[in-house]
């Protein structure tokens, strides 16, 4: 694969910015209890994270029962406010989690099977242009092996400036979207190779909307955030904005071109496939909850950790394996951890979770760029700061 083409695991068509201006925080900021060393790690790499580009960075870290927080940048440009460490931040496709883990639910309860097509749940919605939703299975959009076009690619609002203000507050159906891919012909046959797909998920959206009677947010609240007490995790509907406090997200949409202030926009452009609302301290506990078996039972979890080879990620980290939306990541200390990361307009999300759950990673940036070499560049980072963490003693 070549760099030029390289396949991330984003909601949209964005990853991360080098280059823009640094922050007026020269110093980075820590809180943690207990062992300094995964302190001294963590804010390293923070500080690293920030000093390439990224206006703000936020970091927290589980091991045990001690909890590590770290943080470098600014919650704005030109103002001298760190980030703060509960801020809120869109999770993009760390979303895809929660979905899977719902529908895994609904296979466990008998309301559904992962052979179940396509077709038998959505008719006619799958079709034209060589696609077709009775060769399609569920476990198949889990597990991104359908072969469908990623929406994210027609989506006016993510390409330029000019769209994104002209598009950001558009409100999109998500049959609407899948439409858009249906205009495209299928990257190859159902169950014949892996491509990461967005389209995917709205569709297991829709499915659980159509196996329970209620949107996909409602059943994710329901079976995941208020058993869990996740009270700042949250999707926004028709809310634009961020609740306080949050980072400004920044988009660089052209090579060395100017930052845009993308906070604001609708986020049924997302909708399952990346439009949920978090913070580290929330997205650590389901990673935690999650790898302790606490959201499925035994045989859901062997389904979840089912993992097959994703080679368009190898570029991010050698030998990854994705199961049903969920992938898992080698570490250079032997064996690796479960994880989904996320990038949508002006935030990407990177995390970690031990098989156990006993050591969880989260972060937040504030900054993404469609400069595909400098993108690569800061996701490395992010993926050697995680490994670092991960293996350390």
């Amino acid at each position: 694969m070549k760099l030029n083409k390289l396949s991330i695991p984003l909601f949209c068509m964005t990853s991360l910015l080098l280059g823009c201006p640094s922050s007026s925080l020269d110093e980075g900021d820590t809180t943690h209890e207990g062992d300094t060393t995964y302190d001294e790690l963590l804010q390293e790499g923070v500080d690293k994270l920030r000093a390439s580009g990224i206006v703000a960075v936020h970091a927290e870290m589980l091991d045990g029962d001690r909890r590590i927080l770290a943080r470098s940048g600014v919650a704005r440009l030109g103002d001298d406010q760190p980030v703060d460490f509960d801020s809120y931040f869109r999770m993009a496709s760390n979303t895809k989690t929660f979905v899977a883990v719902v529908v895994l639910q609904l296979a466990g309860e008998g309301a559904l099977s992962l052979d179940d097509t396509v077709e038998e749940w959505l008719p006619g919605v799958v079709s034209g242009n060589g696609n077709d939703g009775s060769l399609i299975t569920i476990r198949q959009l889990l597990q991104h092996t359908t072969g469908l076009y990623n929406y994210t690619g027609a989506v006016a609002a993510l390409s330029s400036a000019d769209d994104y203000m002209q598009h950001r507050l558009d409100d999109v159906a998500p049959e609407d979207l899948v439409a858009l891919a249906m205009e495209h012909k299928p990257y190859f046959d159902p169950g014949m190779e892996w491509a990461y797909s967005n389209t995917n998920y709205l569709l297991a959206g829709m499915i659980i909307e159509r196996a329970t009677g209620n949107h996909w947010r409602e059943e994710v609240e329901a079976r995941i955030l208020d058993p869990l007490g996740l009270d700042r995790t949250f999707e926004p509907g028709d809310e634009t904005d961020l609740p306080a406090p949050h980072a400004v997200a920044y988009q660089q949409f052209e090579v060395d071109g100017p930052l845009t202030d993308v906070t604001i926009a609708h986020q049924s452009m997302a909708g399952a496939a990346g439009s949920l609302v978090t913070t580290t301290a929330d997205l650590a506990k389901f990673w935690r909850a999650l790898s302790e078996g606490a959201l499925l039972e035994p045989e859901q979890m062997e389904e979840l950790h089912d993992t097959i080879p994703a080679p368009g990620l190898d570029l991010l980290a050698p030998g990854i394996g994705y199961g049903l939306g969920i992938a898992w990541i080698p570490t250079s200390c032997g064996g690796g951890y479960w994880s989904h990361p996320g990038d949508t307009l002006g935030y990407s999300t990177r995390n970690a979770a031990s098989d156990d759950g006993s050591r969880v990673v989260v972060m937040s940036l504030s900054t993404s760029t469609n400069d595909v070499e400098a993108s690569y560049a800061t996701i490395v980072d992010t993926f050697k700061l995680i490994d670092q963490l991960m293996c350390a003693e």
